[in-house]
């Protein structure tokens, strides 16, 4: 934005150079970079490279990192990337080349450098070009004509004027504004700031010339004021920025961020997605996060008539220290016919989903990965859980665009589902006329004296002015605290619209949320194909171990032992549970009902988690029980190997006991898998003195 400002402001200054003077790099980076990189980034990509991607490239630390980064830039430009022919790579280098060979011939330096190399290196090659040379009025002057660019934002028809100044040297752009038609003509003694009176000398003599003078635009009104207007100066500093306006730069970023996560071979492959996250609760009292995903697109293999892929869904929850409150792994089958694949290709693809979490202020990231394509996406957003305090609450508001009522659900969750109500949206919330608009929240705490005294109201405006407004009781809603409102779209022009939803009790306004969405000119839009799965019933155990599991992260641990044994109490077989009420209650320092909870679990056939034998061991030791602590680190070891942890409370359980050779064997064995232990070491030396 600060570069498009000072454009402006300055005339006919290069974009490539206001990216340069605002690049947060000093010269001396740039020069540590090895010389192949050095000469992709400030001469083969200069002049297509947005900001983002320069200075996400000088931040790479490794040749491996540049060439995959290389590899994402080309790729994000290829118009057909499902093929081994980059089009766009190949057409650039190939104006490179021009450039060079035919702009740089008589010029003091080379010809991407110069102003036809970068404008030829921007555009290709002109629909026409007209050369002004030998006829002693003018100085040498080409004028390049270009048309059919209105998709890259640019005037149907323009010119661009390339001429000598004094007849020597390089030919610079032309620009009416700064430079005027006295610029042009090689004996001109008129008025130098008379730009009418040089131009009508100009016509006398190349009357072809003088038309694009004053403007590079064809029919536009060149003179303004005594001078040539600022658009043709608007124009070249549009056309310079093109290739910028072009890409979306995002995937840049999410290399940087993701290149030490997702894998080397993913790296080069970011997509872009929709991502929508709702906030409901549920009747139990839990908290849900409702979350769809739309990647860009859907890649996917094929094996005779079948078209399959694997997504790998990864998510995390973190607080505001940074600390992991939550995570998941999903992994996704797709597996269509051909027939599906016809109607899946010309659809978006939306992945949907719900967990429950906490009170508190998180930080939602979630990667998905193709495991076909190599291809991935993400997505990052904060997370706000109300305390369950019996305050007003209400949810944000979701748009959807049709909704399937009274479904049989036998007590089983759905994402995105108001009680009985599924709700079906599209992520970019754009709807057509004629649609109907689903508006969908929840609002909590309304005490039963409350009802008859609130009103709903439903406020739409279009470009920011009030366009329709109406108010309903919150009586006349059946499904409390669930709110559903259907209103018809046919008499909404094509617009962007805003609707803000208010609560309002005895007359006075108490909140209000707000969405936008958009009404599009097209009669039909491709609605997405969605994956998603039915879920547990509130009431099984699996959320009281989720919800514990968040709290203990959360170290809430007196909240998390009464979630864990409200999991354990349902289901006391499932040695998931068992463990994580035993960590709660070792957390606690409740040695005592730790060692009753995982006996049982050394005993079994089956060999027990790692974390079983260590935190029994470490219970007896603290309960006072060394030779049953020492016999549980033993049984770990054999089945485990050693660590530095197992050894060191080895050691601990021995010193007590007085066996000084077998803590020192402990302790010694310790500092050979880890030196750098000073508090061990320290033992080990007050030991041998006692021997």
């Amino acid at each position: 934005m600060k570069s498009a400002q000072l454009v402006q402001r300055w005339g006919v200054v290069s974009l490539v150079m206001c990216v340069l003077l605002l690049s947060p790099f000093s010269l001396a980076e740039k020069n540590d970079l090895p010389e192949l990189y050095k000469k992709w980034l400030e001469e083969e990509v200069l002049y297509i490279i947005t900001p983002v991607e320069r200075e996400v490239f000088l931040k790479l630390e490794t040749n491996t990192e540049r060439d995959l980064f290389i590899q994402a830039f080309w790729k994000h430009r290829d118009p057909t990337p499902g093929t081994d022919v980059n089009e766009f790579k190949d057409e650039h280098y190939r104006r490179i080349n021009h450039a060079n060979r035919y702009y740089g011939r008589r010029e003091p330096k080379p010809g991407w450098m110069t102003d036809r190399g970068r404008m030829y290196i921007i555009l290709g090659e002109p629909n026409d070009i007209q050369r002004f040379e030998g006829s002693g009025t003018v100085y040498p002057t080409h004028v390049w004509f270009y048309q059919a660019m209105s998709k890259k934002g640019l005037p149907p028809g323009f010119n661009l004027v390339f001429f000598q100044q004094g007849g020597v040297g390089q030919f610079r752009l032309y620009s009416p504004l700064a430079d005027g038609p006295q610029a042009l003509l090689t004996s001109y003694s008129g008025d130098p700031r008379d730009y009418m009176e040089a131009y009508q000398y100009l016509q006398q003599f190349e009357l072809d010339l003088a038309r694009v003078s004053l403007t590079l635009i064809p029919g536009e009104q060149a003179y303004v004021m005594g001078r040539p207007s600022v658009s043709s100066d608007i124009l070249i500093n549009r056309v310079e920025g093109t290739p910028i306006r072009e890409i979306k730069d995002r995937y840049a970023q999410k290399f940087l961020e993701y290149k030490d996560i997702v894998g080397v071979e993913y790296t080069a492959n970011y997509i872009d997605n929709d991502t929508l996250v709702k906030i409901s609760k549920d009747p139990s009292g839990l908290y849900f996060v409702n979350y769809a995903i739309e990647p860009e697109r859907l890649s996917v293999g094929q094996y005779e008539n079948k078209y399959y892929t694997t997504l790998r869904l990864n998510g995390v929850v973190s607080d505001q220290d940074e600390n992991i409150i939550h995570q998941f792994e999903k992994t996704i089958q797709v597996e269509f016919d051909s027939e599906q694949m016809r109607e899946v290709s010309q659809k978006p693809f939306s992945i949907r989903d719900m967990f429950p979490l906490i009170s508190g202020t998180f930080r939602f990231s979630v990667i998905v990965k193709n495991e076909v394509s190599r291809e991935f996406t993400s997505s990052n957003c904060e997370l706000l859980i109300p305390a369950d305090d019996g305050r007003l609450q209400m949810t944000s508001i979701l748009l959807g665009y049709r909704m399937r009522e009274n479904i049989p659900s036998q007590g089983r969750l759905r994402p995105f589902q108001a009680r009985r109500n599924q709700i079906y949206f599209h992520n970019n919330q754009i709807f057509v006329r004629g649609d109907d608009l689903i508006l969908a929240f929840q609002i909590h705490g309304m005490e039963t004296p409350l009802l008859d005294k609130s009103e709903i109201r439903y406020t739409f405006f279009k470009d920011e002015l009030e366009f329709r407004s109406f108010s309903k009781a919150v009586g006349e809603y059946a499904d409390l605290p669930n709110f559903v409102e259907k209103i018809s779209l046919e008499d909404f022009m094509p617009a962007l619209y805003r609707v803000e939803v208010t609560l309002s009790v005895e007359g006075q306004d108490i909140f209000s949320g707000k969405e936008e969405f958009a009404i599009t000119h097209m009669t039909g839009i491709a609605r997405p194909w969605i994956s998603s799965k039915l879920l547990l019933s509130p009431q099984d155990p699996v959320y009281a171990h989720v919800i514990g599991s968040q709290l203990f992260n959360s170290r809430r641990y007196e909240e998390a032992r009464t979630k864990f044994e409200e999991a354990y109490q349902k289901d006391p077989n499932n040695n998931a549970f068992v463990l994580s009420l035993a960590r709660t209650y070792y957390a606690l320092k409740a040695y005592g009902k730790v060692v009753p909870l995982l006996s049982p679990l050394v005993s079994q056939a089956e060999v027990p988690n790692y974390d079983v034998y260590f935190i029994l061991g470490l219970a007896n030791y603290f309960s006072g029980d060394l030779s049953r602590a020492i016999q549980v680190f033993n049984q770990t070891i054999s089945h485990y190997g050693i660590n530095t942890y197992i050894l060191n409370a080895l050691g601990e359980c021995h010193a007590k006991l007085g066996n000084k050779n077998e803590a020192l064997g402990a302790w010694e064995k310790s500092l050979e898998i880890n030196a750098d232990q000073a508090e061990i070491r320290k033992k080990v030396e007050i030991l041998k003195e006692k021997k």
